[in-house]
């Protein structure tokens, strides 16, 4: 088999537009698992249980189901209900909803790893809620769990292939549309293969190098 450069050359194009995609869906899909996961964690941490119970259902739901259904369900069963976002909003959507039912279980785990004392010193001190939370509580968790919030978007990335199935343009479908244009597989799909390697692997380290740094 001999290796077609001339055939990459060509599907640059294609791939750097699908990089651009890739990557504003990571960065958005992220804010969005980040933000709506520590609502979720509030929220069952909540003594109501009016709120806690549904929210549980709720995430366990989303937890419990595949990333894939979630995306078609937004895609192709909102709309019958009159919603209606673009493909790569909804891909956004999909993979931030997923992913924040997951984060929500760092954070309250991060919460839960903040001493009482920490707890006992605000209500000492007669802090009101929100600055007990935001203040008190949240930078001392944030800190335990940063390198698992960093894991999550590592598999936030190696899953924006699946929106594929909604044809949003990421690097993956740029390159089966390349393929089905030329009828040359190898060069497009390793060029993906080895951009998912050259973002992953980077932000991997700086994974670790976080969790080091945290950890002294």
């Amino acid at each position: 088999m001999n290796w077609d450069w001339s055939a990459v050359a060509d599907f640059m194009p294609r791939f750097w537009d699908g990089v651009l995609v890739t990557l504003q869906t990571l960065v958005l899909g992220s804010l969005l698992s980040f933000t709506l996961g520590l609502v979720w964690a509030l929220a069952l941490r909540s003594e109501l249980r009016l709120l806690r119970w549904p929210v549980g259902l709720i995430t366990e739901f989303i937890r419990c189901t595949p990333l894939l259904v979630q995306l078609f369900f937004l895609f192709f069963v909102l709309p019958e209900w009159g919603v209606q976002f673009s493909a790569l909003t909804t891909g956004t959507i999909a993979i931030g909803l997923h992913y924040s039912t997951y984060t929500a279980q760092v954070y309250r785990a991060g919460i839960d790893a903040v001493p009482a004392g920490q707890w006992e010193a605000a209500t000492a001190l007669s802090l009101p809620a929100h600055r007990t939370w935001f203040a008190v509580i949240l930078p001392q968790a944030v800190r335990r769990i940063a390198p698992a919030l960093g894991n999550y978007v590592i598999a936030m990335l190696k899953d924006t292939p699946i929106l594929a199935g909604i044809s949003v343009l990421e690097m993956l479908q740029q390159s089966r549309l390349e393929s089905a244009a030329t009828f040359q597989y190898t060069e497009p799909l390793t060029v993906v293969g080895v951009a998912f390697i050259v973002i992953a692997y980077p932000a991997s380290l700086l994974v670790r190098t976080l969790e080091r740094r945290l950890a002294r």
